[in-house]
């Protein structure tokens, strides 16, 4: 069973200084899932925006910007639906032993203490290795966090997409075809941005619409890739027919159940943003998960976009505008990483496709 592929053709959101990005992965015997941790430096900005109708989320109410603490410490991303939000209490004790997070003094008025800040996200998974209860734990996000940090060092391999950590068990396309987790980077005046400005992301599809546009077979965001980037290419007669087959829409006794689909994003930056300037960053990550996924934000989808900004380039407002414009096109990017980076699986429960499994022609010219 391959689950995992290494490159990527956009970049990663470890091309942001600083930033780290580690997985933890449960695959065999009977499980299909993981955790995947984005790793920010200390006084990293953040927060949220949340679209789908059916989310899985952890203390996401701490970053609106009207609330006390601005700053992130790391954000998990997870399978297992609600269960797997137990990950973020490993990541988070791992962070403590750091002692990174947001300082708080005991009674005695002299001991102190941090208290990290991560917020998490979850997709649904259950079941799809066979048995719904091989789920994240607070284990798994310990381990996916350490990969995080191990990720900063000089000698990191890039890193892993495709079928791990939260996107281990992610399916898309009403469940015919298989998803996973995806990252890119923009940077530069060819996207807008000040010079030394990344934008880097990182997606996990698990989507209940399909990335496919039903007529030609190609990914739907390959439209929606900035010029002078590779380009998934429309995949040839015979494949995009057997494709067309495969996504045929389900039958209303067949359709996947509700709450089983979810798309979400990390955004980083190393523009300085204030929290409301990443909310509007967050909310215009949604614009790339909408790009490559048709429908997106649906009711059952728990759709949900975290924006972080590590602040080391100072930015103007008319800067602020082309990050957030960056934001899309880094989604859309990691989206179209996840699609492109999944591979075949099959599991008691789940026998599915990867998109170049069925659509060989259509990987980008690079």
């Amino acid at each position: 069973m391959a689950l995992t592929s290494r490159g990527g053709l956009w970049g990663s959101v470890t091309d942001v200084p600083g930033v780290g990005l580690g997985h933890a992965t449960r695959a065999g015997d009977s499980a299909l899932t993981g955790v995947t941790v984005v790793l920010p430096p200390p006084g990293t900005v953040g927060s949220v925006d949340v679209r789908g109708g059916g989310p899985g989320t952890h203390e996401t109410d701490a970053l609106d910007p009207s609330t006390l603490v601005p700053t992130v410490d790391a954000v998990v991303l997870t399978g297992g639906s609600a269960f797997g939000l137990a990950s973020a209490t490993g990541a988070q004790a791992w962070l403590e032993e750091q002692g990174r997070g947001f300082t708080v003094r005991m009674p005695d008025g002299a001991t102190t203490l941090v208290v990290p800040i991560v917020p998490a996200a979850c997709v649904f998974d259950l079941g799809r290795g066979g048995d719904p209860a091989a789920r994240p734990d607070a284990t798994l996000g310990r381990a996916a966090v350490q990969d995080a940090a191990d990720s900063t060092q000089p000698v990191a391999a890039h890193p892993v997409r495709g079928a791990v950590g939260a996107g281990t068990g992610a399916l898309a396309g009403f469940q015919a075809l298989k998803g996973g987790t995806g990252t890119a980077a923009v940077t530069g005046p060819a996207h807008g941005l000040p010079e030394g400005v990344v934008v880097g992301a990182v997606a996990v599809v698990n989507a209940l619409g399909s990335p496919v546009d039903p007529v030609t077979g190609a990914l739907l965001g390959a439209a929606f890739v900035p010029a002078g980037l590779p380009r998934p290419q429309p995949p040839a007669l015979d494949e995009a027919a057997r494709l067309a087959s495969l996504l045929a829409p389900p039958q209303p006794a067949d359709a996947p159940a509700p709450g089983t689909a979810t798309t979400l994003a990390v955004v980083v930056t190393n523009a300085r943003l204030d929290v409301a300037q990443c909310r509007r960053a967050a909310t215009a990550g949604h614009d790339g998960i909408a790009r490559a996924v048709r429908p997106a934000h649906t009711l059952f989808d728990g759709d949900t976009v975290f924006a972080l900004a590590t602040g080391t380039v100072e930015v103007g407002l008319r800067e602020v505008a082309a990050v957030q414009a960056a934001a899309a096109d880094a989604v859309l990017l990691a989206c179209l990483d996840a699609v492109l980076a999944a591979t075949a699986v099959r599991t008691p429960t789940v026998d599915v496709p990867g998109y170049l499994d069925v659509c060989p022609s259509a990987a980008p010219l690079t």
